[in-house]
């Protein structure tokens, strides 16, 4: 993990970018793909939308909460990327969906950068790195 400063627009201009965003994710999704099937399953997109922690926190505080609450929004964001409803995501279903979370990501802090613990690998991670060598 690292501490980053960031922006919308530096998100953004990652995702405009469409040869740097497309080699981005093609490797985070062969990262995932630990059975190098060209397809994501549920259980290889698990800990991938398990990092996105969107209930285990509260303003970076650590909350329990009920594994079936749980595993219903896990459930949830599998079928967001699955856009053809086959029980497995690829590519550019991976791609699509990542470049939607990104935007609304970018939307949500604003043009007003703010700084951020990033995990390494991380899509924003990514971006802060991409953005880097633009300086």
């Amino acid at each position: 993990m690292s501490v980053e400063v960031l922006d919308g627009a530096t998100i953004l201009d990652f995702v405009a970018d469409e040869e740097a965003f497309t080699v981005s994710i093609r490797n985070h999704f062969t990262h995932l793909d630990t059975d190098h099937d060209g397809l994501l399953s549920y259980a290889e997109m698990l800990k991938e939308l398990q990092s996105l922690r969107v209930l285990e926190t509260h303003f970076g505080i650590d909350v329990k909460r009920d594994p079936e609450e749980l595993a219903h929004v896990y459930d949830s964001l599998f079928v967001q990327f699955d856009h053809d409803s086959n029980g497995t995501v690829d590519l550019e279903e991976f791609k699509a969906e990542s470049r939607q979370m990104l935007v609304a990501m970018a939307n949500g802090i604003g043009f007003l950068p703010v700084q951020m613990v990033l995990e390494e690998g991380s899509l924003l991670k990514k971006a802060t790195e991409w953005a880097s060598t633009k300086v």
